[in-house]
């Protein structure tokens, strides 16, 4: 693609990335074959391609964002799988985050959006207040037709039927791995997901333990930052991954780290991208370094050579776009499964999101919902007896439209090796 930025806007790093992104791209369209929000609602402009196009319109021009770019940029899912999909390599994640930050910085939102994303950028990040709101949203549920706004009346819907108790095992501390130390890895625990599921830190607790680990929850360690991200609120987002940094690098410099291990797919493509995030920064060694050693969960068990075992269970495994196309890991949690003797199926068109995405089934929920059923009887066809998915917004996303329990695939490799049966299948 032809681009024709001045030599003063390529001086801005930002506007530089955003034209080697924009120079890769051969309109070729494959990327609209995989785009769901494209095979939702069937609009150009709601495919990668188009979204380009108005990219590349908004940053060429150095203009404030209009109300048609803002559309259509908002409804992204970021789910990235145009990326695994596009033969040229265009990095769409690096361009669709500036153009976010730069509708952030330009562009006046109607009242109520402001509202909305202010609201859920001081909630969701932080488990105690995020925990108050889900009791808030537990009482109100029972009127949410009396909401006025759909968005309102998902944020009542996203409410779980039991908030589980705090884990004190989220709390900073050191768990000395169980027989010979074979490796010390830090366990990012997560924001919303200490408020919503409490099980999945510590299945994952536990399993690393049994497996030769020490683990270690770092001081200080808050959000990855991916929420404010996505919502283009950039100095929040690097004030988190700043925060992040510091508290791992304290680790790495003490007694060292083998790995930073990460179990909510969504904050591992962050935090791998955090050297991005931080290249033009004093903290960029740090920040490179970080990235370094993220690794999801299923990246460490694969090196620790889980034993096998005979579960004789039927799993549909629900690959996150976050782990699929976000850090390009497709095979490593179907392959724990199998060897830990489960039967694992996987639906049709597994590369499509499920419509969680984040905040997206909050400020999206139409697009969402449709995503949600679609990815719901994809699964359900399969006629599994457990769903197992590596994120924590997939499952909040398809527990709430299906009877078939789901968990974390920690939870059912914890359990095959000697762990307790996850409490979502008793």
């Amino acid at each position: 693609m032809q681009t024709n930025f001045t030599e003063e806007q390529l001086k801005d790093p930002g506007i530089q990335r955003a034209n080697e992104i924009l120079r890769s791209c051969v309109h070729c369209g494959f990327c609209t074959a995989t785009c769901p929000t494209y095979q939702v609602l069937g609009d150009e402009l709601d495919s990668p391609r188009g979204r380009i196009y108005l990219i590349k319109d908004m940053l060429e021009n150095d203009r404030p964002a209009d109300e048609k770019t803002v559309k259509h940029v908002d409804r992204c899912l970021s789910c990235l799988a145009c990326m695994t999909t596009c033969p040229s390599g265009v990095h769409y994640m690096h361009l669709v985050d500036h153009a976010r930050a730069h509708i952030e910085k330009t562009y006046k939102r109607p009242f109520s959006d402001r509202a909305l994303r202010w609201l859920l950028a001081r909630i969701l990040p932080y488990p105690g207040r995020f925990r108050l709101a889900l009791l808030g949203a537990k009482i109100g549920r029972p009127f949410k037709r009396l909401m006025p706004d759909a968005r309102l009346r998902a944020m009542l819907e996203m409410a779980p039927k039991t908030i589980p108790p705090v884990s004190r095992n989220d709390d900073p501390q050191v768990f000395p791995a169980q027989g010979e130390r074979k490796m010390r890895v830090a366990l990012m625990t997560g924001c919303a997901q200490k408020a919503l599921n409490t099980d999945i830190n510590d299945a994952t607790i536990r399993l690393l333990r049994r497996h030769g680990c020490e683990v270690v929850i770092a001081r200080g360690i808050g959000c990855c930052g991916a929420l404010v991200h996505h919502m283009g609120k950039e100095d929040e987002s690097h004030s988190a991954a700043a925060n992040n940094i510091r508290a791992w690098m304290a680790e790495v410099e003490g007694e060292g780290l083998d790995a930073i291990v990460i179990n909510t797919s969504g904050c591992g493509t962050t935090v791998k991208d955090y050297g991005h995030m931080f290249r033009n920064d004093p903290m960029a060694a740090e920040a490179a370094k970080v990235s370094d050693l993220a690794m999801d969960v299923s990246e460490l068990l694969v090196k620790l050579d889980l034993p096998e075992a005979k579960m004789n269970k039927r799993v549909a495994y629900q690959a996150a776009c976050s782990l699929q196309h976000g850090q390009k890991i497709k095979t490593h949690p179907k392959d724990l499964l199998k060897k830990a003797g489960f039967e694992v199926v996987e639906p049709a068109d597994s590369h499509l999101c499920c419509g969680s995405a984040g905040t997206y089934n909050l400020m999206q929920p139409e697009i969402s919902q449709k995503l949600k059923a679609r990815k719901v009887k994809t699964l359900e066809a399969k006629a599994p007896e457990i769903i197992a998915a590596g994120n924590i917004g997939c499952m909040m996303q398809i527990g709430s439209g299906t009877d078939v329990p789901i968990v974390h695939t920690v939870e059912l490799l914890d359990w095959a090796t000697g762990g307790p049966k996850p409490r979502a299948l008793s």
